[in-house]
């Protein structure tokens, strides 16, 4: 759509049925085409002060939007009743370029003076006191790191309850031997996006979903009276895969360090100080993180990583293939069956995947790539090369992979 312009329009809320919906537009001279998101929540029973709510609010719907800007990435962005100030606006342009940078390298889409928010010169946007009750709220996707941030929780005695946004069978196997049920949130995307994901001169790709995550996880703070939203982000999130027009992409910017910093810093000056958004693991590396994760072998068989369950369909969940948790084929899957094996017994290890992932002949280019001799580091959450190497010296130690094709491989470069 050329000389089109994307419309931030709006939200309505009914806290007590539990249901928001946030409107957005794409307009040209030749048509328009509406959007309505729809997010779906326990009802909340506490009042909440107006201002802060509209804040959260407002601040939701722009990083909601990004799923539909990036269909046509109008460079004219409209916000009925702006709010932004212009420190707030040059976080979302942060934001959008940073967290696209997988999308707009995949697409070939030249990123630079694309994304300016529009801000108001004499606006004020304050940040709400609105004090909370000194307890966690833990998103847990159902993976290895949401598990360990949830077993050092315990050992520190911390209250603290779970939080999903959609669920899966692997996030109510996992929930169940945490032991607590979590705060379930629903994104019901507009169907009109998926029609036209479907069409050609239609951009499609990778989002930085966390930063919806943990606006989300602040918005379930204030409604559900908790102080703090916590994830299990580690420090090889930091680590970028590939340099496009002089910008480091990373697919986990979202699960950044500095992305952190920045949110945190934005909701504290702008939404409010009471809540807070951090992650245990930061200090940690992935491969600590699976050194830790071991301990845990109650978690063995309902935990799983491989993106492949999870599929946003246009209903309100994310869905999951319940014959399989790991499809053993992309590399997410053999990044972990690395890691464990790194910790593990084989037989330990194949009771998990079911299969030895090191004797698949299809994984080389995925396993070049882990190690970093070919490519550069998979758009994954995975980690650097050079832990994958360490965690592979360990298998070789212990000799029981050794005669696998991907283990004879490595040894042989």
């Amino acid at each position: 759509m050329k000389d089109a312009r994307f419309l931030f329009k709006g939200h309505e809320d009914d806290l007590g049925k539990g249901e928001i919906l946030f409107h957005f537009a794409i307009e040209s001279e030749k048509k328009t085409i509406d959007f309505t998101e729809k997010i779906y929540f326990p009802p909340v029973t506490t009042q909440i002060p107006p201002a802060l709510l509209k804040s959260i609010l407002n601040n939701l719907m722009l990083i909601l939007g990004i799923s539909y800007w990036k269909t046509y990435c109008p460079k004219e962005i409209v916000i009925e009743s702006n709010f932004l100030t212009k420190e707030m606006a040059n976080f979302w342009n942060i934001v959008y370029i940073k967290g696209l940078g997988e999308f707009f390298y995949k697409n070939k889409i030249d990123f630079r003076g694309l994304v300016k928010f529009p801000y108001v010169v004499n606006v004020q946007e304050k940040a709400i006191t609105f004090a909370r009750k000194g307890r966690a709220l833990l998103g847990l996707g159902g993976g290895k790191d949401s598990i360990v941030t949830a077993e050092l929780l315990k050992s520190q005695n911390k209250d603290f309850d779970l939080f999903t946004v959609g669920t899966s069978i692997i996030q109510e196997g996992v929930a169940k031997i945490i032991g607590k049920k979590p705060i379930l949130i629903k994104r019901e995307l507009d169907p009109k996006l998926f029609e036209l994901n479907k069409k050609t001169g239609v951009y499609n790709g990778h989002i930085p979903v966390s930063v919806i995550y943990a606006m989300l996880g602040i918005m379930a703070g204030a409604f559900y009276d908790y102080k703090s939203f916590v994830v299990g982000n580690e420090k090889s999130a930091n680590y970028g895969n590939v340099e496009y027009l002089g910008e480091i992409i990373n697919h986990q910017w979202s699960k950044s360090e500095e992305f952190e910093a920045l949110f945190n810093n934005y909701v504290r000056k702008f939404i409010t100080s009471d809540i807070t958004y951090s992650s245990p693991l930061r200090g940690m590396s992935e491969l600590e993180v699976v050194r830790e994760f071991v301990r845990y072998p109650k978690y063995f068989k309902v935990f799983s990583s491989c993106n492949a369950n999870f599929k946003i369909s246009p209903s309100t969940l994310l869905r999951t293939n319940p014959k399989r948790i790991w499809c053993g084929k992309c590399a997410k899957c053999l990044f972990v069956f690395i890691c464990l094996s790194a910790f593990l017994s084989k037989e330990k290890v194949l009771n998990i995947f079911g299969k030895n992932l090191f004797e698949d002949g299809n994984l080389l280019p995925l396993f070049e790539e882990l190690i970093g001799v070919r490519n550069f580091k998979p758009f994954e959450c995975v980690g650097t090369p050079e832990e994958v190497k360490t965690a592979l010296e360990k298998i070789s130690e212990k000799g029981e992979f050794n005669n696998s094709f991907l283990m004879r491989h490595f040894k042989s470069l």
